[in-house]
């Protein structure tokens, strides 16, 4: 191990050692823009790779060079067929293991079917499965961002780098809302609380937790938390045995623990997908007494009528930084000869872009932000291109404790 200067520590901060290369696992738009982003980080090419589906639908995947001894990093993020993206992934690994490639990491920020981790009633335990089937196709190791239950861990018998989105959702905060010393971090569930209270905690704020249900929430149908009490049968239950009966469940009605009269409410939580129970928890506090409502999570699945149904609720618009000055460079491409008293008057409002709900980018959500202009993408290619490069480069490589970024700092803690 030798140590750099902090200038050139800062300057090979992206470069890799040989024996790297980088896969998009499809050819989605959103997912070779993040793979691009990686790639320039780190200073490398993107791998050659064809994946297709016949016409048949069966998925075909054809790595058009060698892979033999050299570290693998595949990566998938979900799009809106799930299932295609999973055998996609799992046939570009197995390609990868059975041309002798020395590691094979898989870069997943968002690892599907992670909702399903618990036991439903008579249901399954979906993600143990496929983090079988990702073990058995020959993944050696996994990158990803939030998992819905750090326990998921556990299901692999490799490593698993959990890295989180909080810092740059923490820095959006402190930076794009204004006032944000004002605002109360708030939970919609008592689930979400510890979440919340982290925030709370590193931004020095208060928590509010929203508790109870307006009506019975599906999932609570779905586990069987609301079957109906056992019945006794003397054919079943020996006469001896005295077995409680089982209490019927009543939710509580909606409460907001915590005061949020008058302050900023930002709802934070790691996956926004059905957003009913965020649109009723942007009511909730509109009624007592919210002055503005923000969303905050990591993953943005913003399934089925989402956008629609974010534009037309409570959930308020966060004014933007200005824009002027790129606006000022795009006219003078255009060849507009705008007189600057003209352009000056202009006001500064129409420079800004309002964004209510706030996800990061684990997931491709550019139609939906079409859709919506509430919507508001934060970039974190940066912490998985550290990733990447300390695990490709192992850590005796070269010394960068001394001069980090501030993904590079997280990292310390994280990996």
């Amino acid at each position: 191990m030798f140590c750099v200067a902090p200038a050139e520590s800062e300057a090979r901060m992206n470069v890799t050692k040989g024996g790297l290369v980088l896969f998009s696992a499809n050819s989605n738009s959103s997912c070779m823009e993040l793979s691009k982003t990686i790639a320039e980080r780190l200073g490398v090419e993107m791998g050659k790779v064809q994946v297709y589906q016949e016409p048949d639908r069966e998925t075909r995947v054809q790595i058009q060079e060698s892979v033999r001894g050299k570290d693998v990093f595949i990566i998938q993020t979900v799009s809106k067929d799930v299932n295609t993206t999973i055998m996609e992934l799992l046939i570009m690994v197995y390609a990868c293991k059975t041309s002798c490639a020395k590691s094979i990491i898989g870069v997943v920020p968002y690892f599907p079917y992670s909702k399903q981790c618990k036991m439903r009633k008579r249901g399954s335990i979906v993600s143990k499965l496929l983090a079988s089937m990702m073990c058995k196709a020959g993944l050696t190791h996994l990158i990803t961002m939030d998992l819905h239950q750090k326990e998921i861990q556990g299901f692999f018998n490799i490593p698993v780098d959990n890295l989180r989105a909080s810092p740059f959702l923490l820095q959006y905060i402190q930076e794009e809302i204004p006032d944000y010393r004002n605002a109360v971090i708030v939970a919609k569930s008592p689930a979400s609380a510890k979440r919340a209270q982290s925030f709370a905690e590193r931004l020095r704020l208060g928590i509010a937790v929203i508790h109870g249900e307006a009506q019975d929430a599906e999932s609570d149908l779905v586990d069987g938390r609301h079957s109906p009490p056992m019945v006794r049968s003397a054919a079943a239950i020996h006469p001896s045995l005295e077995i409680p009966m089982l209490i019927p469940k009543e939710k509580p009605p909606i409460t907001v623990v915590g005061d949020v009269g008058g302050r900023t409410a930002v709802i934070v939580d790691d996956i926004i997908d059905d957003v009913d129970s965020f649109l009723a928890a942007a009511e909730t506090l509109k009624e007592r007494g919210a002055y503005k409502i923000f969303v905050m999570a990591t993953h943005g699945l913003l399934s089925s009528d989402a956008p629609r149904l974010i534009e037309e609720s409570a959930i308020d618009e966060l004014p933007g930084r200005s824009n002027r000055k790129g606006v000022t460079q795009q006219l003078r491409w255009a060849r507009f000869s705008w007189p600057c008293c003209w352009f000056s008057m202009i006001p500064d409002r129409l420079f800004q872009q309002s964004h209510g709900v706030v996800v990061t980018n684990t997931i491709p959500h550019e139609i939906q932000k079409l859709q919506c202009p509430k919507i508001k993408t934060v970039d974190i290619s940066m912490i998985l291109s550290e990733a990447i490069r300390r695990i490709h480069n192992g850590p005796c490589t070269f010394s960068t404790r001394s001069h980090l970024t501030a993904a590079g700092e997280e990292l310390e803690h994280q990996l």
